[in-house]
């Protein structure tokens, strides 16, 4: 029986680890005539192509090139800013993007977030308060990397609802499959939104610098190089939208997987030292991504097939971490599990910038949401996931918390 992999079912989307599982061991790199694309899903064959030059993370230009004049001109901003995301480009692009955004977004400055990541935590908690419903994810997760994010690029807290409105516009092109009239005009207006936002705050801080990330990238030089106009405003749209988009999935998949796991929720409850490698462990188990995508720029032999050049690669993250012939007992949380590193932030050159904030958060977080609600549980059964191949998280979790 021939595998029928359908990425936007919502069976799948609810569970695609079983499927998953099938592909591994008779079709490790599947040929979906869907996606028209080729799909890895085995730890060591995923791992092999985030190592590998000769496949390209430059698949937006090609694509940009392709469109019709009028389709281009309907997504312009799309095209000038998302073009320029360090993501979708190789070396030596990528690699002075890069170099240029992590003097100043670093592990130092976002180790520094700490008292300030709890601070948001805590708001949040007294903003729920007693209350013995609520939506973990609308109330919880949500909102603490937005603002977090926000407040390392000096956001202002109050455009919240606002940062949620156009990221979510945006991940209409990024991530999702969902295919509607609308689908690019809506993430083009969100670009263009976003793009004139930064500008007006770029040239506050160019006339007079704040204490904040923006401030930074914005006289950022080195050795007689600085990030253009479109670059800076692309890379604050880039961190902006991916430094909460993910940390939202991590945190709330994170509670999701421990609540299934009662004997491992208690062991982090009662030792919050366990933290970070819980962390590590919720993110091999069910991480905040799904895929990323490779362009083949030389014939490639992947397990009995010959991919040639132009062809798209779907390498699935989610599915190498579950891989059991990389991990024992793959589909069990144990907090306390030994084995190769999890693929959660990719691997490599094009591993996420963002990785330590993102397990900053999620060691502050996931501890703390289990002494505050001991007794959490889930509300309903039926969880809404993303129909996303990019994202791997829920619309919404709605959680109680018994008397």
């Amino acid at each position: 029986m021939s595998i029928d992999y359908r990425p936007d079912d919502p069976a799948f989307l609810a569970d695609p680890f079983p499927l998953f599982r099938r592909m591994q061991d008779e079709d490790p790199c599947h040929w979906s005539p869907r996606l028209k694309a080729w799909v890895l899903t085995r730890y060591e064959d995923v791992r092999r192509v985030c190592l590998d030059r000769e496949l390209s993370s430059d698949r937006l230009r090609p694509f940009f090139a392709a469109l019709p004049p009028p389709e281009a001109r309907r997504i312009a901003d799309i095209v000038r800013y998302l073009s320029l995301w360090m993501v979708f480009r190789d070396p030596p692009e990528h690699t002075r993007l890069r170099r240029l955004t992590s003097k100043v977004f670093h592990v130092k400055s976002m180790h520094a977030m700490r008292p300030r990541i709890e601070a948001q935590m805590r708001r949040l908690f007294d903003s729920i308060g007693e209350r013995r419903e609520f939506d973990f994810i609308g109330e919880f997760a949500g909102p603490l990397p937005a603002l977090v994010i926000m407040d390392m690029l000096g956001v202002p807290a109050d455009q919240l609802a606002r940062v949620k409105r156009l990221s979510d516009d945006l991940a209409l092109f990024i991530g999702s499959s969902r295919m509607s009239a609308d689908k690019y005009d809506i993430a083009e207006a969100a670009t263009r939104e976003m793009a004139e936002y930064f500008r007006g705050m770029i040239a506050a801080r160019r006339a007079q610098p704040r204490p904040d990330l923006l401030s930074e990238l914005a006289h950022l030089e080195d050795e007689g190089d600085r990030l253009s106009d479109d670059e800076l405003v692309a890379t604050c749209i880039l961190l902006l939208f991916a430094g909460h988009e993910t940390t939202t999935n991590h945190i709330a998949n994170g509670i999701l997987g421990l609540l299934r796991f009662p004997q491992e929720r208690e062991r982090l409850r009662t030792d919050a030292s366990l933290a970070p490698a819980a962390v590590e462990e919720l993110l091999r188990y069910d991480g905040p991504n799904g895929a990323q995508v490779r362009i083949v720029q030389q014939p490639q032999l992947l397990p009995g097939k010959s991919l040639k050049p132009g062809e798209r690669v779907f390498i699935q993250l989610n599915a190498a971490n579950r891989d059991p012939r990389a991990y024992a007992d793959p589909d069990r949380i144990d907090i306390a599990r030994d084995g190769p590193p999890h693929l959660a932030f990719g691997f490599g050159t094009h591993i996420c910038l963002g990785f330590p904030l993102a397990r900053l958060e999620g060691q502050i977080a996931l501890p703390a949401v289990l002494a505050r609600w001991p007794g959490l549980e889930p509300a309903d059964a039926r969880l809404e996931w993303l129909d996303s191949m990019v994202f791997r998280g829920m619309k919404s979790m709605p959680v109680r918390v018994p008397r």
